[in-house]
Formats: C-alpha cells, structure tokens, sequence
C-alpha cells in the first residue's frame, strides 16, 4: 500500500496548468445551491493552492484529517466507512461506542488509530430526498460545515473527505459535488479559513470524478496567466512543468474495485431516518 502525503497531492492550480482540469464553457453558471454563488466567482490562486481533488483509497492518505461518510451509529457500515474501521482497528470502534452516535448533517471526531492521518471526522450524511430537496442539501452542506469546524478546533490544517451521501445513500454525484464545493468554499473564505491549509476531496467511483471534474471550475475557476509573468518565469517554466509532471505521475493508479461490503449495506441505511 503506498501512503500519499497531503503535500504532495498535487492542488487544482497545478492540475489546471497540466490541463488535467478545464475551464467552465464561457457562460456557465453553478449549480445553484443554498450558499450560491450564483455566478462563478473571480479566480484566486491562493484558494486553487489550497483545494486538491484526488481519485484514490482514502485510508492511505497521511493528512491531518480524513472524513468518514459514516452513519448515525458511527460503529462501521459498507462502502468507504466499513474500509476505514476496518484499516483503523478494532480501537476506533471502542472509541466510537463512546460517542453515542451522532445526528444527520453533523459530525464527530476520534483519532486515528491504525491510519495514516492524525484524527478522523465521521460525519453523518442524508439519505437522498428527491421530494425535499433542500433539505437534504441543508444536511449536506452542513456535514462540511462542521467537520471543517473540527478540524479546526482540533488543530487539523490538512483534511481530506470522502464522498459523503453519494453511495448507497443515493445522493446525485452532480448535485453533491456543487454542495460540498460551495460549503468548502464558502469556510475558506471566512474567518477562519486561514487555519485550513489545504482540503482535498477524495473520489472513488467514476460518477464522483466526473462530477468534480465538472462543477470545479464552477467554484474555483483557474486564473489566466499574465504575459509578463510568463515572460519573466519562462527560463523557469520547463523545469516547473517537470516537476509537476513528476509529482502527478508518482501518485498511484485510480481504484479499480469498488471497496463497497454488500454484507453492510442494508444494516447501514436503516440507521438513517428517510
């Protein structure tokens, strides 16, 4: 199992500039959401240096934080939850039993025993309503919201997320993914999004990368390249673009099995109220 550094999981700046990610068709709009904005918003490079989208097996990435999609119980389930227990030890269902649970659209946090990273957040996301859909974005965004609040309390500046509500819980890929980015957003420019150095939103299956794909340059548009700087740096940029190229080639393949336990999976929607 290779272990991936947070620091060296390559930011969206980077991966617009090895054009692994492109720009919005001009005149697209976000997805609208209860955070907005309602038009993309202008480029920073100082919040695309601190987002990274990754497709990968998140119990190996050695951040700060990572962020279980987990259920009410917070004692395992199918899917990317039971592959974390499973990886942590028996010693975070221990910790787990004495949390009596956590509500839906919240979160709660533990170490991390067997892991790679220093604490893990278990945050407790909808079952899809198609019918009450606002809600079940409220409850969404608000998973994002407070697991980001505990990383800070907790002095967690890296945190990854897996992908909250969008397996067996049925919510659309391409309506998560503007939640979570809009909420994400919204705490990093607050006040205390300094306190994040850099989030990293983990995608498993096919519909989630292209999902992210998609509503990224929606939220966190990239930045045009100033000619003179680019005139400037040009002595430099063949040996940057290397060293970009060597970073993404050293990550490890995209999953090609789904880590979902079938055996879980019923247990794991009835802890969620409909």
């Amino acid at each position: 199992m290779t272990v991936i550094q947070a620091a060296d999981i390559p930011p969206i700046s980077l991966l617009y500039k090895l054009n692994k990610l492109q720009a919005a068709v001009p005149g697209s709009k976000p997805i609208p959401t209860i955070l907005g904005p309602n038009t993309i918003p202008e480029p920073s490079k100082a919040l695309n240096d601190r987002v990274a989208v990754l497709r990968g097996d998140i119990t190996t990435i050695a951040a700060d934080a990572i962020v279980n999609a987990a259920n009410r119980s917070l004692l395992g389930g199918g899917g990317v939850d039971g592959a974390i227990h499973r990886a942590a030890g028996s010693g975070l269902y221990d910790e787990c039993k004495t949390l009596n649970g956590c509500p839906t659209g919240s979160a709660k946090i533990t170490d991390a025993y067997a892991l790679h990273c220093r604490k893990i957040i278990h945050a407790v996301g909808p079952v899809y309503d198609p019918i009450r859909h606002e809600r079940s974005e409220e409850k969404l965004i608000g998973c994002y919201n407070r697991s980001l609040e505990l990383a800070v309390e907790h002095n967690c500046r890296t945190i990854a997320f897996s992908g909250i509500s969008t397996g067996i819980y049925g919510y659309p890929s391409r309506e998560a993914a503007p939640a979570a980015l809009s909420a994400v957003r919204k705490f990093l420019t607050g006040k205390n999004g300094k306190k994040i150095d850099k989030v990293i939103f983990v995608t498993f299956e096919r519909k989630d990368v292209d999902a992210y794909d998609e509503a990224i340059p929606l939220y966190f548009p990239p930045v045009a390249e100033d000619a003179t700087v680019r005139s400037e740096a040009k002595d430099n940029e063949a040996e940057l673009d290397a060293k970009a190229e060597t970073v993404a080639h050293e990550l490890p393949d995209a999953p090609t099995s789904d880590p979902a336990d079938s055996e879980h999976i019923d247990k794991k929607v009835k802890h969620e109220e409909r």
